[in-house]
């Protein structure tokens, strides 16, 4: 419901129904779950915000999952040219050599940056992973501490990196919180590139590789990002959702199985997109009302929110959530674009009223000083209809 001073319910009415048709909200409360998982996030993009987290500082071993570092710095060196998709890096003994799932690069070989990047996400092949960093670095443990260097700028506090594919080390951990903001970071700042982790298959010297990752099979707007498996890890996964203009991630870890890690991030991802809303205003600067304008070379003026609002909550919040915008009327002219001249209150049950900023859209001047005089005096002598 909105609630507001003086005229135009009818318009302002139908901008509320407008809002609620495409409504999504935030949850200001935590989502009451459980799970199986030793370690757990589940992030809000929209409004950068933890909706659950379950042992989220806790150390664990990132596994595979370490390779979205090694894909990070391979993105950041093309943004800034120093590679190409089309440069070609020579795989060595030690990348040709290495165990665990591989990509079939055969040795001695040049390939190039875009079929390792895939051979990395797609098939999760160690053995690109080690060519990618012997390429950019020199050699693995060079480049380890380079995935170190960006996980401090980044802000990955809890995170150690030992090499470039997750292999198993007991130096090497990071925490769930510290991947969901890897992958925060990943998406934002490489947004074309990011769209090789929704590859569902790579092809490579004949060979067919299939992506690792069950929800871009199964997930409506899943388009990353890693699994992992190790004996100490357990099974882990990095995925992520968009869906009608909402990005949710999940980071799990510590599960018995792939049966289980499939079922359990899907199941979470169904109640966050089934139980949280993303309620979101104001986004496009639509006028919510027109205020009358008190002796300017116009008499109304349009009002807007000055920023947006995006908040996770659930659908039973959104039935009570309540408006009511506040202005004084008429506004004496003159009126610059941007001031501020009433408030937005958001009311939300059971929490404290949120108040945003009410802006003029346009400039007004005043009236000459002419027609200053005569409305003056239609005014004492007609009262406030001339106003309008």
């Amino acid at each position: 419901m909105i609630i507001f001073k003086k005229t135009n319910v009818l318009l302002f009415f139908l901008f509320l129904i407008f809002c609620l048709i495409s409504i999504k909200i935030s949850y200001s409360k935590i989502l009451d779950i459980t799970s199986p998982a030793k370690q757990l996030i589940i992030y809000d993009h929209e409004v950068d915000q933890i909706l659950f987290e379950k042992n989220s500082e806790q150390f664990m071993k990132p596994a595979s999952m370490a390779k979205v570092m090694t894909a990070y710095i391979v993105f950041d060196r093309i943004k800034y040219k120093s590679l190409e998709l089309s440069d070609t890096f020579l795989v060595s003994d030690k990348a040709w050599r290495m165990g665990g799932s591989r990509s079939f690069l055969e040795l001695n070989t040049n390939v190039s940056i875009k079929d390792l990047l895939l051979g990395l996400i797609v098939q999760s092949g160690n053995d690109a992973a080690v060519v990618l960093a012997e390429g950019i670095s020199g050699d693995e443990e060079a480049f380890a501490r380079e995935m170190n260097r960006y996980a401090k700028i980044l802000g990955m506090k809890n995170t150690y990196f030992t090499n470039s594919t997750g292999w198993p080390h007991p130096d090497l951990q990071t925490t769930s919180k510290d991947l969901v903001i890897l992958t925060k970071r990943i998406i934002e700042d490489f947004p074309k590139l990011y769209k090789l982790f929704e590859e569902k298959v790579f092809t490579y010297n004949k060979i067919k590789q299939f992506n690792r990752n069950p929800l871009l099979y199964t997930m409506i707007g899943a388009d990353g990002l890693k699994t992992g498996h190790t004996i100490e890890s357990g099974y882990g996964l990095i995925g992520s959702v968009n869906r009608k203009n909402r990005r949710v991630t999940i980071v799990i870890n510590g599960l018995n199985s792939k049966k289980q890690r499939t079922f359990e991030s899907k199941r979470l991802f169904n109640i966050v997109f089934r139980e949280t809303i993303l309620l979101s205003l104001f986004n496009n600067k639509t006028s919510l009302v027109n205020a009358n304008v008190w002796l300017g070379e116009k008499n109304i003026v349009n009002l807007v929110a000055k920023k947006p609002f995006n908040k996770v909550i659930s659908p039973f919040e959104l039935k009570k959530t309540k408006i009511k915008l506040e202005w004084m009327d008429p506004i004496p002219a003159p009126i610059s674009k941007g001031n501020v001249v009433g408030k937005i209150y958001i009311n939300m049950p059971g929490k404290k009223s949120i108040v945003e900023d009410l802006i003029a859209a346009e400039s007004i001047d005043k009236m000459s000083s002419l027609r200053k005089i005569k409305t003056i005096l239609k005014y004492l002598l007609y009262g406030d209809e001339i106003a309008k």
